[in-house]
This record gives C-alpha cells, structure tokens and sequence, in this order.
C-alpha cells in the first residue's frame, strides 16, 4: 500500500482589503482559493508475474542446495568408503562373470585360526587377525580374505584412491590423531566397518564383501548394480572364502587372484615383513 497527498479546492472566501469595501459584490475571479490537503490512500497490488517468478526462483535455488547436499555425500559415500584399489590397479582390466547367486550366507566360525590357503604375507598376521576377528565376531577367514585382496598383508600399502595400510581403509574413516597404517588401528577400522556391513545384510557374507568395497549402498543391491570394481572384488572374495570353508587343498580363486596381478602385491608385502620365498 502506498500513501501520497493530494490537493482540492473545496471552498473560497473573500478578503476584504483597504481598497475593497465590505459591500462589494465579488465576482468569482477575484475571489481568493484556499485548497484543503486531502489524504488519499492508493493501494498498488503487486505484479502477479513478479511474485510467481521470485517463488519459482526461490524453490529452484532451494532444490539445486538440496540436490547439492545429497549429490556430495552419495558421491564421498560410493567412492569407496573402504577402498581395496592397491591390487584393483593391477587387475583392472580381469573381467569376470555373474555369479549364479550374491546371496552367499555362510555360517561364522569365530575363534578358529586362519586357513593355510592363504599366502605367507597374510599367515604373518595369523595371531592378530585372530584377535582382531573375536573382537567384532567375525570369521577370521573372512578377515584373512579381506587383508588377502586388499594388501596381501602389507601395512604400508597405499592406493591410488588414498586408502591405506593391512585392510586399506580410507583416511575419512580415521580421527585427526590416528596413525593410518598402524595394524592395529587400521584393523579396528576396517575390520569394525566389515562387520557393519554383515550386519547390515543379515550375515550374508557375498554381500558383506560387496560392501566393503563398494559401500554400505553396494551391500543394499546386487551384482547387475555394482561397478566393474565391486563386481571384481565380489568374484576374489567369495571364491577364496568359499574355497577356504569348504577346506580345499588350494585355491584356485587365490591362484586365479595371484595370476592377474596380486603377486606383485605379495612380493612388495614379503620385502616389507622380511619374508624369504
């Protein structure tokens, strides 16, 4: 609403003067106007078009924030929450097929000691994986698995993507004062993390893998959603896992896994242990 002032003449009078008797007949030009001040309220509605197109503007500004918001924290979230990508440089290029199933569920053999099919860089750990696995109620050949594809067994193996040391967690998942690589801190890491993941996906240990590599949100889905990665890291760990519980004299996964690049991997992690061959 806007005010403004306006003027009217409503009446006049005359105004007698030396010059003018107070008998004078007066003619209407020679009378004297006084304007009254009127106040005139004037209500100016604003432009339909400008209100619509200032509302419009807001609730796309509103959604790009939002959308924004969302958009990032997926992205930190799939971009490997706990990356395996030490060994994934060197078989990337190792295609795989579907499974006949991702619904692995296997029953949990916690306080037992790791299987002798895993290479000596990961027997090295043997004791701490052990403890490491009571503390969050896992297998420890699930745990063997994970540090068998991930590091081989190295502390101090770093990827591409930054993850890092026995089981490659990424730096996000550490406190400020923590030392990344130190074994024990980085199994507390890793180890708490794929233990969320089983209990996430009722003990399905397929999928358990799949998170670990991929995220919590490769762990809600299957193989058909997953990226190449995941589905790579899905093949090793099951299939060693499998091959382990079932007792098999050997691996043919662990061999399948050596052949496309994890011996390199083995060999940096036995200079790093001062492990012969």
């Amino acid at each position: 609403m806007m005010t403004y002032w306006t003027q009217s003449a409503d009446y006049f009078w005359p105004i007698a003067t030396p010059l003018t008797p107070e008998t004078a007949v007066y003619q209407p030009d020679e009378m004297v106007w006084e304007a009254e001040a009127v106040v005139t309220e004037v209500i100016i509605a604003q432009q339909p078009a400008a209100e619509r197109l200032k509302a419009v503007l807001v609730a796309v500004l509103t959604m790009m924030v939002v959308f924004g918001l969302l958009f990032f924290s997926g992205q930190r979230e799939a971009a490997h929450e706990v990356a395996g990508a030490s060994v994934e440089a060197a078989v990337v290029d190792t295609a795989v097929s579907a499974p006949n199933s991702a619904n692995t569920t296997t029953n949990h053999a916690v306080g037992q000691a790791i299987s002798p099919l895993f290479t000596p860089e990961v027997r090295y750990w043997e004791p701490l994986i052990v403890k490491w696995a009571e503390a969050y109620q896992v297998d420890p050949n699930m745990v063997a698995t994970i540090m068998q594809i991930e590091s081989c067994g190295d502390p101090q193996a770093v990827s591409r993507a930054g993850a890092q040391g026995l089981f490659q967690v990424m730096p996000f998942h550490f406190a400020a004062d923590e030392n990344m690589q130190d074994p024990d801190t980085n199994a507390r890491r890793g180890v708490a993390y794929f233990a969320e993941r089983l209990a996430q996906t009722n003990g399905n240990v397929g999928l358990a893998f799949a998170g670990y590599n991929g995220g919590h949100v490769a762990a809600a889905t299957s193989w058909e959603n997953w990226s190449a990665e995941t589905q790579r890291y899905y093949t090793w760990s099951t299939g060693i896992y499998e091959e382990v519980q079932r007792g098999d004299s050997e691996s043919a996964t662990l061999a399948q896994w050596l052949a496309a690049g994890g011996a390199s991997l083995c060999q940096q992690a036995a200079a790093r242990l001062g492990i012969e061959d």
